[in-house]
């Protein structure tokens, strides 16, 4: 199977040669295998693992991302971040915990905007029903 994993600024990966890869989405983790159904799925902050022909590994610690599957030979991952290793486990020690630490960052940041948007709605609307607003800018 080919695998193609980019970010937004550069290629990750491209093999020709992969026979298995393992990878992880809100459900859990799952594999892959030649002719595998065509799939399309949300990634987890995760390390995806592969395995070439010639029974070498890759990894690649993604910061969520979409994987497809094409035709069960085409695998690709779209990646927030992404950075490739030869050693899982020294990636999920690594990398992922700042991955997961950034995830967390901006889901607070998002938190905080929506928060601060609710609070200028219910200011606005607080204002209209007053009536303090003034002449001209009620209809």
């Amino acid at each position: 199977m080919r695998l193609l994993i980019t970010d937004p600024v550069q290629v990750l990966a491209d093999h020709a040669d992969v026979i298995a890869l393992r990878a992880a989405d809100p459900s859990g983790g799952f594999g892959i295998l030649p002719g595998h159904a065509d799939l399309l799925t949300v990634l987890s902050v995760s390390v995806v693992v592969w395995r070439h022909q010639d029974n070498r590994t890759g990894c690649c610690a993604v910061r969520g991302g979409v994987l497809t599957v094409r035709g069960g030979q085409e695998i690709a991952i779209a990646t927030r971040e992404g950075q490739l290793g030869e050693d899982p486990e020294q990636l999920e020690h690594t990398v992922l915990a700042n991955f997961l630490a950034a995830a967390e960052a901006d889901r607070n940041e998002r938190v905080e905007a929506t928060r601060m948007h609710l609070q200028a709605v219910r200011e606005i609307v607080r204002i209209l029903r007053s009536g303090a607003a003034g002449p001209g800018l009620m209809p």
